[in-house]
């Protein structure tokens, strides 16, 4: 599936300390009326929730971070989900003796600083995330 799509608007901005990761970034798409695009951010966290998806048991396995970790990479896209603007994210977050852990963006990641720039594309298609049955993924039909 490929659709044609042109750049949009280009939002900067940063979230408030204690702020959820996901959530903030979600709210300020959803402020902007962005439902399509793609979002990149750095910065640290005091404790994040992130997740990698288990193909056989076909569900998200959690770790969760319970401390302070910068924020080396997020990239991720913009897209609708029932109707609503989501946000699918991964992530790469470093301790201070440089390990890196890494995976999908989870609620329950929370900000210490963060910024980010969310793109907005246009398309006269929308990318709608529907159940995939082959993968049990949540995928752009």
């Amino acid at each position: 599936m490929n659709i044609k799509v042109t750049p949009g608007r280009t939002i900067i901005g940063r979230l408030s300390k204690d702020e959820d990761l996901l959530t903030g970034l979600e709210n300020c798409a959803r402020q902007h009326g962005i439902t399509l695009g793609a979002v990149q951010a750095i910065g640290a966290v005091s404790q994040a929730r992130i997740a990698c998806y288990d193909q056989t048991a076909r569900q998200y396995n959690f770790l969760d971070l319970a401390r302070p970790l910068e924020i080396t990479s997020l990239s991720g896209n913009i897209s609708l989900r029932e109707g609503k603007t989501m946000i699918h994210a991964h992530l790469t977050l470093a301790d201070s003796e440089g390990r890196a852990f890494g995976g999908h963006l989870a609620e329950g990641t929370l900000v210490f600083a963060c910024e980010f720039i969310l793109q907005e594309y246009q398309s006269a298609t929308p990318l709608v995330r529907q159940p995939d049955d082959p993968t049990g993924l949540l995928l752009w039909r």
